[in-house]
């Protein structure tokens, strides 16, 4: 049994739905660092061309453990709703 270390959070703590992760498809990085989105997850994420996307990197021991891609106007939105509460509190 694995022992719980006492910094550790689990999901069911956060209450936060959080949703889910799913393999959606393997894809392959050519000899230039590009890749193809698949057809099917761009329409299903409604990524279009000319699209801005931010890459964020999950990090832990130096190594990169997680690359996760947001369209740029969604993290946008969530910025200013976390801060834009902070913000206005500030401003008072």
């Amino acid at each position: 049994m694995m022992q719980k270390n006492e910094n550790s959070i689990s999901c069911d703590q956060l209450k936060v739905d959080i949703g889910s992760c799913q393999v959606e498809s393997i894809i392959t990085i050519d000899d230039r660092g590009q890749m193809v989105l698949p057809k099917e997850l761009r329409l299903k994420a409604g990524i279009k061309p000319g699209d801005k996307m931010v890459l964020v990197s999950w990090n832990k021991d130096s190594k990169v453990h997680c690359i996760s891609l947001i369209k740029s106007d969604e993290l946008s939105l969530m910025v200013k709703g976390k801060l834009g509460p902070i913000m206005k509190e500030m401003s008072k």
